[in-house]
């Protein structure tokens, strides 16, 4: 057993069994005065990941009791580590977001660059699911996390790989959504205050599940 992570929200470790490596998130070891909004980010993982069974590139889910959860684990390095050049990279990754929102899931963690993987094959994959939203209707509010989504993927394809930008994307770029806006107004300063300074909450999993391989 590996521990990855230790926070407030409780503990994230790798196990190894016969049958390969299983991720588990323990929220029985949340402090307890942050116990229920763990398992309320566990719950929407569990749920997210149920919704996208079989997509290639999203862990398994293996079981979830309320209080831990276990997923399978992928293979692969964060983005910030393998730094993907290849245009053919960000096909995948935009193929994989396709995927999750024809099955009504927005990530809305994907600013995070240890939530994208860059396979052995060079394929996306994505973890960290605990802000994820689960609306198979895909009404307005998922169309608009979705495209939020795809900004925020554009934005490490900027980074990494600008030669390749359509014109199409770097207009999708220069137009975020007005809740985006309004978030970096207001709302994003006072997330970064309590998650890093109250909670000491890197949010970095992605980034540790590797840090052992």
């Amino acid at each position: 057993m590996t521990i990855l992570k230790r926070d407030h929200f409780g503990v994230v470790r790798l196990e190894r069994r016969d049958h390969g490596e299983a991720i588990l998130r323990d929220t029985r070891a949340a402090r307890w005065w942050t116990a229920g909004l763990a398992r309320r980010l566990a719950r929407r993982e569990a749920r997210a990941l149920t919704a996208l069974s079989g997509v290639a590139g999203v862990p398994e889910l293996l079981g979830f009791d309320g209080r831990l959860l276990e997923r399978g684990y992928l293979e692969g390095r964060p983005m910030q580590v393998a730094r993907p050049l290849d245009p053919a990279y960000f096909r995948s990754a935009f193929a994989l977001l396709r995927r999750l929102h024809r099955r009504g899931v927005a990530h809305n963690d994907l600013a995070k660059e240890p939530n994208w993987l860059v396979t052995p094959q060079g394929d996306a994959a994505l973890v960290d699911f605990q802000l994820a939203s689960v609306r198979p209707g895909r009404g307005r509010r998922f169309r608009v996390m979705a495209r939020e989504d795809l900004r925020h993927l554009l934005k490490h394809k900027r980074s990494y790989a600008p030669q390749a930008l359509t014109a199409r994307e770097r207009r999708i770029l220069a137009t975020p959504s007005l809740p985006s806006r309004l978030w970096r107004a207001t709302g994003k300063r006072l997330y970064t205050f309590v998650t890093r300074r109250l909670l000491g909450w890197a949010d970095r999993e992605g980034a540790g599940d590797r840090q052992h391989r």
